[in-house]
């Protein structure tokens, strides 16, 4: 088995909130790889690490950085793998690494994710892996279905709340009713 998919953190502080795109990808059975790398510390080994990333199997990279957050592009400069970028939320509230990810330059594009989103960075991983295998596609449309499934079983539960001047929407008896006829 080999990875598909590269996590690299800026630093292993990233870690709390890159966890989130490790327990999606294990759960989704998509195999990955993580690593620390700097792009001011080490930037030869980023060098290194994207030039050679397709080589090893890598399909996608997710690149978590915050503060100046150079991590994601340097990656993207050196490969033409697609870098999916994550904001981490280390000063500024994370505008500072959102800013400094999501403004790349042409011909460097990074897909860039909200601050602090590594389960969509993840999530978005898979969809790329998913043009060319149906396997990780129909578990993809599976996840989906359950997230649609969470709505639909709150929305049932909202309808048994009782105000005084409470209304039961039209969506709610409509996605009620939808429900019950499946």
């Amino acid at each position: 088995m080999n990875a598909v998919v590269s996590i690299i953190m800026g630093s292993t502080s990233d870690w709390k909130i890159m966890e989130a795109s490790a327990k999606y990808l294990n759960d989704m059975e998509i195999p990955f790889e993580l690593n620390a790398l700097s792009a001011h510390r080490t930037p030869e080994k980023v060098e290194e690490f994207a030039r050679n990333a397709h080589k090893r199997g890598i399909k996608v990279i997710i690149a978590a950085a915050g503060m100046a957050a150079h991590l994601p592009g340097v990656i993207a400069a050196f490969t033409s793998l697609p870098v999916i970028g994550v904001p981490i939320n280390a000063s500024l509230d994370g505008m500072d690494s959102l800013l400094a990810i999501v403004q790349m330059p042409p011909g460097i594009p990074v897909a860039t994710m909200g601050i602090n989103a590594a389960l969509n960075a993840a999530i978005l991983s898979t969809q790329i892996l998913a043009l060319t295998d149906e396997n990780i596609a129909n578990k993809i449309a599976k996840a989906k279905s359950l997230l649609a499934d969470k709505i639909v079983k709150a929305n049932e539960e909202f309808a048994k709340i009782e105000f005084k001047y409470k209304i039961n929407s039209e969506n709610e008896t409509n996605i009620h009713n939808r429900r019950n006829s499946l």
